[in-house]
C-alpha cells in the first residue's frame, strides 16, 4: 500500500512538469508568431513607397528646380538627422528659388555660410546641412523657421515666414498652378 503513494507522487510531479514544459513551448511559439507579425509589418512598411518623396518630387518639379532629382535625399537625411523633411527644401527655395540661383560650383542652395560655403555634390549638401541643422539648430531646441530664423539669418524679418509658407505648400502640395507661389518665386 505504501508503493501506491510513492508512484503517485512521481506520477503528480512528472504530469506537473510536462505542463509547465509545454505551456513554455506554447508561449515561445506566441512570441515567435508576434515576432514574425511584427517583422512582416516592418517589411510591408518599408515596402511601401514614401509618399513624401513624391509630394517633394513634385512640388520641386513644379517649380523647375533642378534639386527635384534628390528629393529621397531631401527625405532620408531629415529622416537620419531627425529634421522636418520639408525644412531644408524650404530652406533652398527662400534663399536660391529651389536651387536656381546660387554661387556657381558650390552646390550650396541654403545660403549656408553667406551662400560661399562649397559642397562636392548636392547629395554632399543635403548631408551636411541637414546634420548641421540638426546638431546647431534641432539641438538646442531651435526646431521651427520662426525659432531658428534669428540664429540662421538674424537681420531677416521675413525669412521665417517664406520657409513656413513652403513647407506648408510642399506638406499639401497638389501640382495645381498657385498663383501667391507663382509670384513668389518668377
Amino acid at each position: 500500500m505504501l508503493l501506491i503513494p510513492f508512484f503517485m507522487k512521481k506520477i503528480f510531479c512528472l504530469m506537473v512538469i510536462v505542463f509547465l514544459a509545454g505551456g513554455l513551448f506554447s508561449a515561445q511559439k506566441a512570441e515567435a508568431a508576434g515576432i514574425a507579425g511584427a517583422s512582416a509589418s516592418l517589411v510591408d512598411e518599408l515596402s511601401k513607397p514614401d509618399l513624401r518623396i513624391k509630394q517633394l518630387e513634385l512640388a520641386l518639379k513644379y517649380y523647375k528646380s533642378p534639386l527635384a532629382d534628390y528629393s529621397a535625399d531631401f527625405v532620408q537625411m531629415a529622416d537620419k538627422y531627425g529634421i522636418d523633411w520639408r525644412l531644408l527644401p524650404a530652406i533652398s527655395g527662400v534663399e536660391s528659388t529651389f536651387g536656381k540661383h546660387y554661387i556657381a560650383g558650390t552646390f550650396n542652395a541654403y545660403g549656408w555660410g553667406g551662400g560661399t560655403i562649397r559642397f562636392e555634390s548636392w547629395k554632399d549638401s543635403i548631408e551636411k546641412v541637414s546634420k548641421a541643422l540638426s546638431e546647431k539648430y534641432y539641438g538646442r531646441g531651435l526646431d521651427t523657421p520662426y525659432k531658428i530664423a534669428p540664429v540662421y539669418c538674424p537681420p531677416s524679418k521675413v525669412w521665417a515666414g517664406n520657409v513656413t509658407f513652403f513647407m506648408e505648400k510642399m506638406e499639401g502640395f497638389n501640382g495645381k498652378d498657385d498663383l501667391s507661389a507663382q509670384l513668389v518665386l518668377d
